[in-house]
């Protein structure tokens, strides 16, 4: 069957499948560039992962500012004209953090409660085919099956 890819050589119901396949072609040596996996019918799945509220909004902007505050913290010079070393780099480090962490919080409330498409609920994406197919171009196709089906590959 001629594709625009190439012509297909096997196909399979699980994309792990087709990547043992291709492994097989690849550990003979088979040019990896002539190689396609394609999926056909595919669908679209959504995996719901968790709720999505003010708390975990405001939450997730203070820990990012906290980390941003630590950063500006630590390049900052600090006085050293004071005996109590630690205690000045403590404080110097604290007031980014905090200042970080509020800024943060702030920024990912307002962001969120601006979104257009506005879900209580965080997801992922993934794309799902109902079969995977191998494809290699059309003057490939019989060095293809013969590694596939374990016979040396015979020279040029």
């Amino acid at each position: 069957m001629p594709h625009a890819q190439g012509e297909v050589i096997a196909t399979f119901s699980e994309y792990r499948d087709a990547v043992v396949y291709v492994e097989k072609l690849m550990t003979a040596d088979f040019p990896p560039g002539s190689i396609a996996i394609v999926g056909n019918g595919l669908r679209s799945v959504e995996r719901v992962r968790g709720r999505i509220s003010n708390s975990k909004v405001a939450l997730s902007g203070a820990s990012t500012g906290l980390t941003i505050g630590l950063l500006i913290g630590l390049i900052s010079p600090v006085p050293s004209t004071n005996p109590d070393l630690v205690a000045v780099t403590l404080s110097a480090l604290a007031q980014p953090m905090l200042i970080g962490a509020g800024v943060g919080m702030l920024f990912n409330i307002l962001r969120f409660s601006l979104a257009k498409n506005k879900r209580s609920f965080a997801s992922v994406s993934m794309s799902i085919a109902k079969e995977y197919e191998v494809q290699v171009p059309s003057n490939l196709v019989e060095q293809a099956k013969r590694v596939a089906a374990g016979e040396e590959p015979k020279s040029s």
